[in-house]
């Protein structure tokens, strides 16, 4: 067991009432880019909080982390 799981790249939200295919877009299709992105990580073993990092898919290097509500840091919404 590891002290972090992946939950998965940030993706938008789909409208509030979605068609089925952008439903099922949204929940099975990403990007996957080579390079960074931007993605959910949980806390399993500490403190059991969903965080946002940006993380180099390339080398592994993540290169920021920051809780759903604080901005980022290019001053837009987290999420």
């Amino acid at each position: 067991m590891t002290d972090f799981g992946y939950g998965g790249e940030i993706s938008p939200r789909p409208r509030s009432r979605p068609t089925l295919r952008e439903l099922g877009e949204y929940n099975y299709f990403r990007r996957n880019v080579a390079g960074v992105q931007r993605e959910w990580w949980f806390h399993r073993s500490g403190c059991r909080a969903w965080f946002i990092a940006e993380r180099d898919t390339r080398t592994n290097e993540v290169l920021m982390t920051a809780l759903p509500t604080a901005p980022s840091p290019d001053g837009g919404g987290a999420a």
